[in-house]
């Protein structure tokens, strides 16, 4: 009778299946918050005023579009594709960059069109149980108008909110490419935060693994690799899209503002550097686990090497008088049974002392 085996492998959702057989274009949201509520913010703003609004609808800002004030909408709720369908038909956004932003799958990327510009970065936070979470960030830059796409609630742009509301900076002084370099600067200063919290997980693994290596602190080693391999796959590529921002000769990117993209630039150059070095730190724990259970292993083939050693000659004598020979004159002895005994005990301190002299024990 054959035993039905249980599954070592839990089937997933495919996010791939949603887009297969799909023709180019085809605006498919393929994240898992499928329960995200639909939430717009509008902040409409010069260096005089500044108008904020919350919509439900997407259908209460279509008459925001080009105007002298720089316009961010940023939009919460990737699900309600036919709201983000309306908004694309009205900044007469192009069918495949509305595709991008819906397909949370994406690389981090800049896409240059005739009226806007592209880009997508990844947001990384950990949640309330510690677990490292991706979400997705497209943002598009136009005429004096940035759009923010985001999957749900919550995000890295808050301190951004409170100084075009309360005019802090220059913020309210520059134009909309300025405005897009706030918001994925204000991403990429997170990632220093996320840096820090791993560093400081590295750290603590180091030291346990000093302590008292064990099979539980391997299982942490991998999941900090697959950490890091996460916050890599979600980093790496801005070296590409910064640069490219950097050097950009689009009208939508100011001389001024590029100067701010360089030092951007640099910002990003540093947290792919300290993930490199943290990658390399995690593969050394591996090995110090290893070069650690080693160690341990020899020093107990030590001991028992010694237990041994020191009970092969005990062994000899009393194999010696356990033979049933008659001939044997010591078995006659009035005290040859102490006498044997005083000899193996004299050999067992003579090769403990032997042991210590030679720093074995």
């Amino acid at each position: 009778m054959i035993k039905k085996t249980k599954k070592l492998f839990s089937k997933k959702p495919s996010k791939i299946k949603k887009k297969i057989g799909a023709s180019p274009g085809t605006i498919t949201y393929t994240g898992e918050k499928e329960t995200s509520e639909l939430f717009i913010e509008v902040y409409d703003y010069n260096e005089e005023t500044v108008k904020i609004r919350e919509l439900d609808r997407v259908e209460e800002g279509l008459e925001i579009k080009t105007t002298d004030t720089v316009t961010w909408i940023n939009v919460n709720g990737l699900r309600h594709v036919n709201a983000i369908e309306k908004l694309g038909d009205h900044f007469e956004l192009h069918p495949l960059l509305l595709e991008d932003i819906v397909n949370v799958g994406q690389r981090p990327k800049l896409d240059e069109y005739e009226n806007c510009m592209f880009a997508v970065f990844k947001m990384l936070y950990y949640n309330t149980e510690d677990v490292l979470k991706v979400e997705q960030v497209s943002m598009v830059l136009g005429d004096n108008y940035v759009l923010t796409f985001q999957e749900a609630d919550g995000d890295v742009f808050e301190h951004i909110r409170n100084r075009i509301k309360e005019d802090k900076g220059r913020i309210r002084k520059q134009g909309a490419d300025y405005l897009l370099f706030c918001l994925m600067d204000a991403v990429v200063d997170n990632y220093f935060l996320i840096m820090e919290t791993l560093g400081e997980k590295i750290e603590d693994l180091e030291e346990a693994l000093i302590d008292n290596p064990n099979d539980i602190l391997v299982h942490q080693i991998q999941r900090l690799k697959r950490e890091s391999l996460n916050i890599r796959r979600s980093i790496f590529p801005l070296r590409e899209v910064v640069g490219r921002l950097e050097k950009s000769d689009n009208h939508f990117i100011t001389e001024n503002t590029q100067t701010y993209y360089r030092d951007l630039y640099d910002h990003t150059i540093q947290v792919i550097e300290t993930i490199e070095t943290y990658r390399d730190m995690l593969w050394g724990l591996m090995d110090m686990y290893m070069s650690s259970v080693s160690n341990k292993m020899n020093n107990i083939m030590k001991v028992l090497t010694i237990i041994a050693t020191i009970f092969i000659p005990l062994t000899f004598i009393v194999g010696v008088y356990g033979m049933n020979f008659e001939n044997m004159p010591e078995l006659h002895y009035k005290n040859g049974y102490y006498t044997v005994w005083g000899i193996m005990i004299l050999i067992f301190i003579g090769m403990i002392f032997y042991f210590k002299r030679k720093k074995w024990l």
